[in-house]
Parts: structure tokens; sequence; C-alpha cells
């Protein structure tokens, strides 16, 4: 308690405001172009976290049950790989983004999250998704679950 009241006097003190991420991953563009409204609605810092291997059109074909982005999504525990990381440490609220695939985020997100797991406790986590026509409900409980010590926040769907 003391270390939270020191805090909010010095940011008083200092008139520094608590910075805001706003990380995503868009296979489309679709969740880019949510995520530059959210950066912009929030002046926070934009970030996109890229696979290592870009997602071409027949990885996203989810009819194909070979696809790389099926393969992914049917094992829970695949984690592409990403391209870069950022310093998650400086920010306080941090919106993460990302198109529902088969209900839940892509596993690409659990990749970033995994790299990022200590640096990411104790801040404000607010999920976006993007989808076609499933809500980002199933996908904040998911994250929940697999994330129970970060705090996430009830999502928003764009």
């Amino acid at each position: 308690m003391k270390k939270i009241l020191l805090a909010a006097l010095l940011f008083a003190a200092t008139g520094m405001q608590a910075k805001t991420l706003v990380a995503y991953f868009s296979a489309t563009g679709t969740t880019r172009t949510a995520a530059e409204q959210i950066a912009k609605e929030h002046d926070a810092t934009l970030w996109e976290i890229q696979p290592a291997e870009p997602y071409t059109a027949d990885d996203l074909d989810w009819r194909n049950k070979q696809s790389r982005s099926s393969v992914e999504m049917n094992d829970p525990e695949a984690r592409p790989a990403i391209k870069r990381c950022t310093d998650v440490t400086k920010y306080d609220t941090i919106y993460v983004g990302y198109p529902i695939w088969w209900g839940i985020c892509p596993r690409i997100i659990n990749s970033w999250i995994d790299n990022n797991i200590f640096q990411l406790e104790g801040k404000t986590l607010i999920p976006f998704a993007t989808s076609g026509g499933s809500g980002v409900e199933r996908s904040v409980q998911y994250l929940r679950e697999t994330y129970p010590s970060l705090s996430w926040q009830n999502g928003i769907l764009r």
C-alpha cells in the first residue's frame, strides 16, 4: 500500500502520466485499424506483434485442417515465434489486440504473453478483438484461465 501511495504522490508531484501501450497482432489489417484507433483515443504507444514467419493467405485458410492457423489453433501448446519483442516495463496499461480465431486469441498472443509474463504482472491488461461473428467474451475467459496471475479487464470487440 505504501508503494502504491508513494507512486501516486510521485506521479502527482512530477506531473507524470500513466503510460499506455497498444500491442496487437493483425493477420489481415483489420485488427491493425482497431489498434490504431485505440492508440489515438488513449494517446498510447502502438506495437505490432509480428510473427517471425509471416502468415500467408494459405496459412489463414480456416477451412483447411492442415493450414498453419488450423494446426496452431488445434495445439494448445503451439507458440509461433515472434519477430521481435518490446519492453513493456514502462507501461501501466496495455491493450492486447487480436482477431478471434476459433473463438479465442491466436496462439501468437500466447507467445507474446509468455515472453513478457513477469513484466506484465501488476499491469492493467485490456483485451480487444476483431471478429466477423464471434464475441470477445470467450477469448477473455481463455486469457484469464490461461494467465490467472495477470490483471485482465473486460474485453472490447471492435
